[in-house]
């Protein structure tokens, strides 16, 4: 016993502190959208700008500790979670062929990304004239979107999958255990893909108040942020299901990378 609780700490140390780092380097990418809220919050609290940045940062840190640890106890209950860092931290070799999964999920993550900028490109043709700007052509510069991706990458997929969808997975399941009166189930697959989908939609949902700083939010917009960021919640979810957060972090990543640096570079 003492030696799982040694290794879950380690794993959701780890994937905390990753997770912080991922704040640290979203703030170049948030300053670069919304620079006025860093001044605004400065006046409002009377505080000098980097104060507010170190208070953020703390407040964030708390926050993903909860979340990372809270959420990395539902995941083991479900039989998911983190097992290549596990077996790392166990200097066991990796559960699956690393290799080959890590290639297949850079490529996934790159094809994602090229089908959300083509349906990002149809979405702006079909809105009114001027009602928003492609993903394209409101991109920082490319070095602050490679940063931000550590963001997306880490600190997203901890939240959202490790947290978000693993949560709803469980209450599912205690809820559909109460019916069924079978305990002879980790995670059936109608539960994971109940609380995928609901995972999705909250992760669509939870880019609209970034979205809100640049443009109205209309109807269009926020079918927009659902479809695009739900089509790429759904696979990310998948993996985690299948071969663990770290997969799903890797996919995420690299999707972001090809959508905040290289798309924007070329487009």
């Amino acid at each position: 016993m003492m030696e799982k609780q040694r290794f879950f700490s380690l794993t959701g140390f780890y994937l905390w502190l990753g997770s912080v780092f991922g704040a640290v380097c979203l703030l170049p990418y948030v300053h670069a959208l919304t620079p006025e809220k860093f001044d605004e919050a400065a006046e409002q609290f009377d505080l000098a700008i980097p104060m507010v940045i170190a208070l953020s940062l703390i407040q964030s840190a708390v926050l993903l500790k909860f979340v990372t640890f809270s959420g990395l106890w539902a995941a083991r209950k479900l039989g998911l979670g983190a097992p290549l860092l596990d077996a790392v931290l166990r200097g066991e070799n990796p559960p699956y062929n690393l290799r080959l999964i890590a290639r297949n999920a850079i490529v996934l993550g790159i094809a994602v990304a090229l089908l959300i900028a083509v349906l990002d490109g149809m979405l702006t043709r079909l809105a009114e004239p001027n009602s928003f700007d492609s993903l394209f052509e409101q991109q920082p510069a490319p070095w602050k979107g490679f940063l931000a991706s550590f963001y997306g990458g880490i600190a997203e997929e901890v939240q959202i999958r490790l947290f978000v969808l693993s949560f709803i997975a469980l209450g599912l399941r205690a809820a559909s255990r109460l019916f069924t009166r079978s305990y002879d189930f980790i995670l059936p697959g109608w539960v994971f893909w109940t609380a995928n989908f609901g995972a999705a939609i909250l992760f669509g949902l939870g880019h609209l108040p970034i979205t809100a700083e640049l443009t109205a939010l209309t109807p269009l917009i926020v079918i927009r942020a659902i479809l695009l960021n739900g089509i790429f919640g759904l696979l990310a979810g998948f993996l985690y299901w299948r071969r663990g957060i770290e997969i799903a972090i890797l996919f995420h990543f690299s999707s972001d990378v090809m959508l905040h640096v290289f798309l924007p570079m070329l487009l």
